[in-house]
């Protein structure tokens, strides 16, 4: 351990003396959080900037999460994050970083780890209006906003909201855009949240890593993302269900999908008619043919080449290799 810290302590030497000056002016708002309840983790942003979700926020499930903004540094991100990982608080990871940092006047920077600790710094030189509030297991950090209420705002939405880790803090961001938000108007937005504990494959522990990078109204893409998110994490866990010969786990779970997206404003009909398709897969899987004729009538409905697709199925083992059934389906 002593030579894994030292060996970062060499490595945050080394981005004080590459990066002394502001990198990218990537003036935001954001918010990074931790859920009590689940141990979740995350960062959600939006900007009148490019692509912020490229840069701003980081997370690792077990870690911690690190928004860098500001006339942003992204080494921030993976420092702390590597700090993180080798034992140090959030508070005493920020506070190494910026000790290294000759332009940490220019910077705005929060993070948080696995215990809830969190700390979060404004720049003296950051562009009005700009600032912070550290709460429960959270932080809000705005800067070149409209006017002072931006983070009060955030923080009040976000401690006053009900739901999960993502719908409190799209609550915060959307708080932050009714009072003003930034003065330049709006761009890009997104969202990370990652799971308490590190399962050792990173691509299973993000619950969602949703960017809009260009939009006129990216809180309300981003809105929309999240919903699909959802739904598409039911039907993971509906296969994963099928995986387990838990039939009735894995229906309710692609139900669940389907009602979460059907007739939502945004989201196409197409989306909607896979779910259902694989639904319907399912169910003849399970030896209910009938049940699951209607799903396919309504998906190929919405998308004929659905109908197309199903007779190639049964060569990869995803239907039953009998053409009365293929019939039943796709001749309907």
């Amino acid at each position: 351990m002593k030579r894994l810290l030292s060996f970062l302590f060499f490595s945050i030497s080394v981005f004080a003396q590459q990066a002394p000056h502001p990198l990218r002016p990537v003036h935001t708002f954001s918010i990074v959080a931790r859920d009590p309840a689940t141990g979740e983790m995350g960062v959600a942003v939006q900007s009148h900037w490019f692509s912020v979700g490229s840069v701003v926020p980081w997370a690792e499930a077990g870690v911690g999460a690190v928004a860098t903004q500001s006339f942003v540094d992204p080494s921030y991100g993976k420092l702390g994050l590597d700090l993180m990982r080798a034992g140090r608080s959030a508070p005493d990871a920020l506070k190494g970083l910026l000790l290294a940092d000759d332009g940490r006047d220019v910077r705005q920077v929060a993070m948080i780890d696995t215990e809830g600790r969190v700390a979060a710094h404004t720049g003296a030189k950051d562009i009005q209006a700009a600032g912070h509030h550290i709460g429960n297991q959270y932080s809000v950090e705005a800067n070149l906003m409209s006017n002072d209420k931006v983070w009060p705002a955030m923080a009040k939405a976000y401690e006053e909201s009900k739901g999960d880790l993502a719908t409190r803090m799209l609550a915060a961001l959307d708080a932050a855009q009714a009072v003003g938000g930034d003065i330049r108007g709006r761009q890009s937005a997104a969202i990370i949240i990652v799971k308490a504990k590190s399962s050792g494959k990173p691509w299973e522990d993000r619950v969602f890593d949703l960017r809009v990078d260009d939009s006129p109204e990216p809180l309300k893409e981003l809105r929309r993302l999240v919903t699909l998110q959802r739904a598409y994490n039911h039907m993971n866990a509906g296969d994963l269900a099928v995986e387990k010969k838990d039939n009735e786990g894995a229906l309710r779970e692609y139900a669940a999908a389907e009602q979460l997206v059907a007739g939502v404003e945004g989201i196409q009909p197409s989306r909607y008619a896979e779910m259902m398709y694989w639904h319907a897969v399912a169910l003849v899987n399970m030896g209910r043919v009938d049940e699951s004729l209607p799903l396919f009538q309504k998906a190929f409905k919405v998308e004929p080449g659905w109908r197309t697709l199903t007779p190639r199925l049964p060569k990869s083992g995803l239907l039953p290799d009998d053409p009365k059934v293929i019939q039943r389906i796709a001749g309907q």
